[in-house]
């Protein structure tokens, strides 16, 4: 996995902290690190499908959380599944703005747990 440091616009660091700092999302961060829908999450960390839609948004939105493709749910319709973008996130206030330092999950990795779930 690399390690990057990088600068955001304002835009792009206020996204990614809003998104942060918003309940349950480094719950759903941490539940995402194998591919679920927002169902599979909601219920995994319990809470309302309607906010862990919303914290789904914000996460992609940030560049934190992607979605990797679609699937048929139980019910037979098809739905997002999501995964995490990283497995580290390090933020250095020490500057005008934030500097982000992010351990990105390849896709060996991806590949290798999804292997192992299955």
């Amino acid at each position: 996995m690399s390690r990057s440091r990088t600068q955001h616009t304002d835009a792009d660091s206020a996204a990614i902290l809003a998104a942060l700092g918003n309940k349950y999302s480094a719950e759903i961060l941490c539940a995402a690190g194998t591919p679920k829908s927002a169902q599979a999450l909601s219920e995994d960390i319990e809470i309302p499908i309607a906010t862990c839609y919303r914290r789904i948004e914000e996460l992609v939105d940030a560049g934190l959380l992607t979605c990797e493709g679609r699937q048929l749910s139980d019910e037979g319709r098809r739905t997002n599944i999501y995964r995490r973008t990283l497995d580290e996130i390090e933020i250095d206030f020490s500057d005008e703005t934030p500097a982000f330092s992010r351990k990105r999950r390849t896709e060996a990795k991806n590949r290798l747990q999804d292997q192992l779930t299955d």
